[in-house]
């Protein structure tokens, strides 16, 4: 991911970015002693600094000592990935929130696909990240500028949001964490997945389930079409996910659906909430056991959750 550390200019060069890269405190520190110039020193291809390298590896002490030596934390590597996006990448979150305390821009675009450090946690579902970086948009002035909202829903160079990377990987944690800050459940893609993909679309074409159920309540439109005229139905079935299709299908019993639109609920406290959505999950799941049950199948392929276990149709009625 453009952190590694070949083609350094120098043996001593070298060896300072190996120490970095394996978390040697002593040996960076002592490398830094005999040459202070080497913490602004970058690998010549990738264009990676010793930031990018303490932030992906996790290594928070280092890290600390790098940004105590006025390193930029917005520093770019040759993909424009800052140091925060590789530590959200990686799920490192006490780099995470180092970072954000040292005033790290969660508003920066890498070249890749034009994502942020949000796209980023959710694709790889590291939900404390997510959590974190969202908490940050909240008070950053950047995050401000643009609007909250805004920030949740910013797509990529694909037309992409963060929630579409989510459902596409099955992340369910993170779909939700995304739907409860404000993520727009049916909003389409532009070339991302198939042109005109909604959430719902995505998390059909991988049979998961569990994105499927959270996209259901949180109101994802199962009659909305791609660029092909497709529903998420037509998609689940094509690809033989039995159980995604018989909750997609549209002749079947509509969900109970959060109202999150609704003032109240921005009122509640985080416990009451809660209650309320695992009462509304719980009826939910019986509806599907009804459904799954009075459905006929010609496949009994499974679905696969978000761990990489399988549910068969069996185990999802029991």
């Amino acid at each position: 991911m453009g952190h590694g550390i070949s083609c350094a200019r120098s043996s001593d060069e070298l060896e300072f970015f190996r120490a970095l890269q394996s978390g040697d405190l002593d040996a960076v520190r002592e490398a830094l002693s005999l040459d202070r110039d080497l913490v602004h020193r970058c690998t010549p291809y990738g264009r990676v600094s010793p930031l990018h390298i303490a932030a992906a590896n996790g290594h928070l002490e280092l890290l600390s000592m790098l940004l105590n030596h006025s390193v930029n934390p917005d520093i770019l590597n040759r993909n424009k990935q800052t140091p925060l996006m590789l530590s959200a990448m990686h799920g490192k979150i006490e780099c995470v929130n180092k970072l954000l305390e040292a005033g790290a821009n969660i508003l920066m675009f890498d070249s890749l696909n034009g994502r942020t450090c949000l796209h980023l946690a959710a694709y790889y579902g590291h939900t404390d990240c997510l959590k974190a970086i969202l908490l940050a948009a909240q008070s950053s002035p950047v995050a401000q500028s643009w609007g909250f909202a805004r920030f949740v829903n910013l797509k990529d160079d694909n037309g992409a949001t963060s929630l579409h990377l989510a459902s596409r990987q099955g992340r369910a944690n993170s779909v939700h964490i995304l739907l409860d800050n404000g993520a727009i459940v049916s909003s389409p893609t532009v070339t991302y997945g198939f042109p005109g993909s909604t959430p719902l679309h995505l998390a059909a074409r991988g049979g998961w389930v569990d994105c499927v159920r959270e996209l259901l309540a949180w109101g994802a439109d199962r009659l909305q079409r791609d660029s092909a005229g497709r529903i998420p139905y037509a998609i689940a079935l094509k690809r033989s996910y039995c159980v995604c299709a018989a909750l997609l299908n549209p002749s079947s019993a509509e969900p109970l659906v959060w109202p999150s639109p609704l003032k109240f609920i921005s009122e509640l406290n985080a416990d009451a909430k809660e209650l309320l959505e695992a009462a509304l999950m719980e009826a939910n799941l019986e509806r599907e056991k009804k459904i799954i049950r009075g459905a006929k199948f010609s496949c009994p392929s499974p679905s696969f959750s978000e761990d990489g276990s399988e549910d068969n149709i069996s185990e999802m009625i029991q």
